[in-house]
């Protein structure tokens, strides 16, 4: 039985996710020392409130991009140990008790600076465990000012200073709710790629139509065993080379001549 809660600060941004966050936190009250909640500053669906009622210091802040807003969280944290979360993550059993004999063992903790652990995903009625999506390894636990999030929006990457070392218990991911949730964050992202490869003047390859879609389903589905998923894995592995193809020819689309004015339309 753990005697007191663990030298960590859980840190989580959020923006609507009153449907969603109280399992997240749920999953890591008691046994950690501190939660930090940074929710956009317009969120009025009841978020705020669900956090401060487990404990969480509560903070509102104007939308900065992911990285920007990660790092916000992470500068607000008062423990030794920093543990980052998404509002629709859940610390699994098995690896709250991984951690809790990890920071039984001080020599063996501070041999890294940082721990990474598998994510697995719940999609279409089941659990993800092959394909692109698992292991998909999460760095997301580690000392304070010994890492910080960088990367690109909305892919944050959090970048450590020294080793890092990896547990196993999984983190459970509640992804998207339906396939139409799903297909819409493909838009945003898709949105978002072509914007930063736009500003710096990316040119788009006929290999990122041709190849790269291709290559992304192969991958997933034969090389990473996405085909054990059943349906949901043969449907994500198009979903991936879909998402691939998307980006890309957006970014062609940028290179299309306005449209002719009226006058100059074909005429039957």
């Amino acid at each position: 039985m753990m005697s007191q809660p663990l030298p960590i600060s859980v840190c989580l941004i959020a923006g609507p996710e009153a449907l969603r966050i109280r399992r997240c936190l749920q999953s890591v009250a008691g046994w950690t020392t501190e939660i930090i909640v940074v929710i956009n500053a317009e969120v009025a669906d009841g978020t705020a409130e669900i956090a401060a009622g487990f404990g969480a210091r509560v903070f509102r802040e104007p939308w900065k991009g992911h990285i920007a807003q990660k790092n916000s969280a992470a500068e607000k944290a008062t423990q030794p140990w920093i543990l980052a979360l998404d509002a629709d993550e859940v610390v699994s059993l098995d690896l709250r008790r991984e951690m809790e004999v990890l920071f039984a063992r001080p020599a063996q903790l501070d041999r890294c600076t940082a721990y990474n652990f598998p994510r697995c995903s719940y999609y279409c009625g089941r659990w993800i465990r092959h394909g692109d999506w698992y292991p998909d390894r999460q760095t997301r636990l580690w000392r304070r000012l010994t890492a910080q999030w960088g990367g690109e929006d909305p892919h944050d990457k959090l970048l450590a200073t020294g080793p890092v070392g990896k547990l196993r218990g999984d983190l459970l991911h509640y992804t998207n709710d339906s396939i139409n949730q799903h297909l819409q964050k493909i838009v945003r992202f898709s949105d978002e790629f072509v914007r930063q490869r736009s500003a710096v003047g990316y040119p788009p390859r006929w290999s990122d139509l041709a190849i790269r879609p291709v290559w992304r389903f192969l991958r997933a589905y034969f090389f990473r065993l996405g085909f054990l998923d059943g349906w949901p894995g043969y449907y994500i592995a198009w979903l991936n080379a879909f998402s691939a193809l998307t980006r890309y020819c957006k970014l062609y689309e940028l290179q299309l001549p306005p449209a002719p004015p009226d006058e100059d339309l074909p005429h039957h």
